[in-house]
């Protein structure tokens, strides 16, 4: 039996690629066009590997949260006080949404923000997706009132929906062209607020 012709292009270049499109055009902007063209591939090859563009989309988001800026996220939970993992948080996501080598904003929060109905799984993909790093830092926070590093009042559910908000936001400023200067100031204001939280 013959041996297949063997691939000829790198899938994991091709899938970083996809990122970038997913990035700057959402979901639904991105066309197959659009994909096969910054992939460098032809549209057989694509079908082959990649089968549609919804499945490229699922390997395409799971190569984001695996060496993206979802896992420098994660990371910051690890920091030694809430504030500090707050901050933290913070400042990886400005570095992030404004990083000169991409597209300004977040593939989570722009991907399917607002699509079609068929286009729903996605959008419920990345839902849960941003749910799932709200309540991680949730759960961080409960932990740091618990051990004192929080007041005995603090509410960690609501703290960690407004830092969640906060990420949002700077990823939508980002889209709208505010500077990593600009997104600094946020921080601050942030910051100073979180000094004054009881």
């Amino acid at each position: 039996m013959a041996a297949g012709r063997p691939r000829e292009f790198d899938i994991k270049q091709a899938l970083e690629r996809a990122v970038e499109i997913f990035r700057q055009k959402g979901y639904e902007g991105a066309s197959l066009s659009d994909l096969t063209e910054a992939m460098k591939i032809n549209r057989s090859s694509f079908y082959a590997t990649f089968g549609s563009k919804e499945n490229l989309f699922h390997m395409a988001l799971d190569l984001y949260t695996k060496e993206g800026p979802v896992q420098a996220a994660v990371a910051a939970l690890n920091e030694l006080t809430a504030r500090s993992v707050i901050e933290k948080l913070l400042r990886v996501t400005a570095d992030s949404v404004v990083n000169p080598d991409y597209s300004p904003g977040c593939l989570t929060v722009k991907g399917a923000l607002a699509c079609s109905e068929e286009s729903d799984p996605i959008k419920q993909l990345l839902t849960d997706l941003r749910i799932q790093i709200e309540k991680a830092l949730s759960t961080r926070l409960e932990q740091a009132r618990k051990d004192g590093d929080l007041p005995e009042s603090a509410d960690a559910v609501a703290l960690a929906r407004y830092v969640a908000t906060l990420v949002g936001g700077m990823t939508i400023q980002a889209a709208n062209g505010a500077s990593r200067e600009d997104l600094e100031e946020v921080i601050t204001i942030a910051m100073f607020a979180l000094s004054a939280y009881k």
